[in-house]
């Protein structure tokens, strides 16, 4: 049985689009693999607050305090910002044609 030209077109987009997505796929292995080994470095880099604001401290008198609140330690800080989108989620969903209403000056309720 002979296949005509189109059933030989699609047969060989669709082994293309195979061919796409495996090299895709071995790209993504790559890059993540090779990002991963950079992001485990064997010693903690200084942030800003131990490098910079702590030494500016010290010249001038004053030490460092434990937070009342520490967001270091856990997903503490992540919850923080999850509960803070959901809440500003919610209100810009509440007030969205407040929000995007054209104003003109104009009151639309009001009878001329």
């Amino acid at each position: 049985m002979r296949r005509n030209r189109s059933e030989v077109r699609i047969q060989n987009r669709g082994e293309m689009k195979q061919r796409g997505y495996s090299a895709i796929v071995a790209v993504m292995i790559l890059i993540f693999s090779f990002c991963s080994s950079l992001s485990f470095a064997e010693e903690k880099w200084p942030g800003v607050d131990e490098s910079v604001v702590n030494k500016i401290a010290k010249e001038h008198g004053r030490e460092a305090w434990e937070p009342l609140i520490n967001t270091d330690q856990g997903d503490l800080l992540l919850f923080v910002f999850l509960v803070a989108g959901t809440i500003g989620g919610f209100a810009a969903g509440y007030y969205w044609r407040v929000l995007m209403e054209n104003r003109s000056g104009t009151n639309r309720n009001r009878q001329a």
